[in-house]
């Protein structure tokens, strides 16, 4: 079985272009315009051992949002048509990670049924990261709609932006590695389908 995805999402905002492998972690190919998400991308693929190729042209003359609300949506999207029936899967995973002085909790359900918990707020607003922090929260809305899971994020403690939403990709990865990992052969449902 091939848990292998890609797509292309156009609108008069974005251009994305996504190739997912959910199984092989190859060296990741991500330019969004952001490079920051990039960062994020990227620490994601290497902590979740899962390849992506991710390209954006987005309207970044105006701001990071779209780009960013549209690069969560293409990458759920994409993320969806991989995971297949979902057979064997775990499902369920949670991990804690920290990075300096922060540390951040993500859960995941992959559920068939999105729903996004977001509990992560900044005391400073930019780290140098050239983007608003606060937009971390629409990708993930973004994704979790479209990769239709339930997801909890929550920031346990933490100060600086760079250091809180790097602690926020790598849990998001850690939890999503151990969730989508293949250890059965059935549906992992009483209804028997996600």
């Amino acid at each position: 079985m091939s848990r292998t995805a890609e797509l292309s999402r156009k609108t008069k905002e974005t251009d994305i272009k996504v190739k997912i492998n959910l199984d092989k972690s190859d060296e990741s190919k991500i330019d969004t315009g952001i490079p920051f998400l990039d960062h994020m991308l990227n620490a994601f693929t290497k902590h979740g051992r899962i390849g992506l190729e991710l390209t954006c042209k987005g309207d970044l003359e105006v701001d990071c949002h779209h780009t960013m609300e549209d690069v969560g949506i293409a990458l759920g999207e994409c993320f969806d048509k991989a995971i297949g029936d979902k057979k064997g899967i775990n499902r369920f995973a949670d991990a804690y990670t920290p990075l300096d002085e922060s540390l951040t909790r993500c859960v995941i359900d992959i559920s068939g049924r999105p729903y996004l918990h977001y509990d992560v707020s900044f005391t400073q607003p930019d780290d140098g990261n050239n983007v608003n922090p606060y937009l971390f929260e629409e990708f993930f809305r973004g994704f979790v709609m479209n990769a239709k899971i339930t997801m909890h994020i929550d920031l346990i403690h933490g100060k600086n932006s760079h250091h809180i939403l790097e602690s926020v990709f790598k849990s998001f990865a850690v939890a999503m590695r151990e969730a989508i990992a293949v250890t059965g052969s059935d549906i992992p449902s009483t209804k028997g389908v996600l």
